[in-house]
């Protein structure tokens, strides 16, 4: 076994935050029974590169538990937590990857589970993907498929595609309904909050928020504002979603305007260089920036080191900018994923319906690697319905099915 963390010492504590969570996910426990009996990945190398945290390290036990010899980094510097990094390793499990690794570490992390020869990828945000393509193409061969948990990722596989770059098929697991209508929306909503929150200590009651982008887990973030008594304003560049934040009931403005209004401004685009030094200088003296987009590009945190008259750390994980107008701008989380870089991430709950999915699509992979032509493949609808039904059977809940006779009304073309 081979593993590069901060502190072995660590695990017990990270051993009691994945048993947490292992009590608050029915669903992946269930699957990890049925994989313990079957073992479906036995003698294939899965390598993994989502945050580290404990239900993260809850999927990769699951999958382990079906026989996946798993090699497993962070997708971001600041969400890998030591503790349970630790005790992925106490276990038997592969970990590269340690909170606060630097551009060279963390390339470091994750080449190193690339090295491996992966036979299956699970993704979030692209970065494992491009790695390989880009300085591994040899171990390309090697690979049944992948799976991708987020927006940003599919947009660069997407774009890959496109371009005939894609050598190997990936599952689009952002996109399935289990997935993006719960994670995106409730998880990003509730979780973004907690990181500003727990990282700020301020009300938020009356405040103005921003919230640049209406996706659905702008949609979330907006909702849980609302929720805590906020004013809300949406920047968009799309009309569609713009109209859809106005019927929810909020404003919509640019953001040039909304800069000099806002009293919290949070990203969640998946594009660059949405919140600049126009917009810096715009904001008034004690204005706080936070992204919950997937890379640290989206609040212009070079920008704002480079301009600033002088920085100092406000509050843990929280630099405070001097500008030259003498107004003070606040970033959390150095412009990171403020809901893992400064809190725990999405709900363990809702992460078990985001983690099913990943792991039935690994399991899709693995049943059809023969019969797989398309490099982009969207999650089977029967993966994403016997995932709900499994869930809403956990809740204890009952729903209706439909009679042989309204399935034939259904699908007839017939009035009759």
């Amino acid at each position: 076994m081979a593993s590069e963390i901060r502190d072995i010492n660590l695990w017990e504590d990270g051993k009691r935050k994945i048993d947490w969570v292992e009590r608050n996910m029915p669903l992946l426990r269930s699957y990890k029974a049925e994989f313990e009996q079957s073992k479906p990945f036995a003698g294939l190398k899965i390598a993994l590169s989502v945050h580290l945290e404990a239900k993260t390290a809850y999927l990769c036990k699951t999958l382990a538990a079906g026989g996946a010899e798993m090699y497993i980094t962070g997708s971001n510097p600041l969400s890998t937590q030591d503790d349970v990094a630790a005790a992925l390793v106490h276990e038997g499990l592969n970990v590269f990857a340690w909170y606060g690794a630097t551009n060279e570490e963390y390339h470091r992390h994750i080449s190193k589970v690339i090295e491996v020869g992966p036979n299956i990828i699970i993704d979030d945000g692209g970065d494992l993907v491009n790695l390989i393509h880009s300085e591994y193409p040899q171990l390309i061969p090697n690979v049944i498929g992948g799976c991708e948990e987020t927006t940003t990722g599919i947009i660069r596989l997407i774009s890959m595609n496109k371009e005939g770059a894609l050598k190997f098929p990936m599952m689009l697991v952002n996109d399935a309904d289990c997935k993006h209508l719960f994670d995106n929306r409730y998880g990003t909503g509730q979780s973004v909050w907690d990181g500003i929150n727990r990282t700020t200590n301020l009300i938020v009651a009356g405040k103005n928020v921003v919230v640049a982008g209406y996706g659905w887990c702008g949609k979330g973030v907006a909702m849980r504002a609302k929720g805590l008594g906020a004013k809300v304003i949406v920047t968009e560049v799309d009309p569609i979603r713009a109209m859809e934040a106005v019927m929810d009931g909020f404003s919509i403005m640019p953001m040039n305007k909304a800069a000099e209004i806002g009293d919290f401004f949070i990203t969640v685009t998946g594009c660059s260089g949405v919140i600049t030094e126009k917009d810096f200088m715009k904001m008034h003296d004690g204005a706080i920036c936070c992204n919950a987009g997937h890379f640290d590009v989206e609040v212009d945190v070079a920008c704002l080191r480079r301009i600033a008259v002088e920085s100092h750390l406000a509050r843990n994980n929280i630099m405070a900018y001097k500008l030259s107008n003498g107004n003070t701008i606040n970033v959390i989380a150095e412009g990171r994923l403020v809901n893992l870089a400064a809190g725990d991430g999405h709900p363990a709950e809702i992460m078990d319906m985001s983690f099913a999915i990943q792991a039935q699509s690994a399991l899709y992979l693995v049943k059809n690697r023969d019969k797989l032509t398309d490099k982009i493949i969207n999650v089977p609808k029967e993966v994403d319905r016997a995932v709900a039904e499994r869930k809403i059977k956990f809740w204890g809940f009952e729903i209706d099915k439909l009679t042989p006779e309204q399935e034939k009304y259904l699908n007839s073309w017939s009035a009759e």
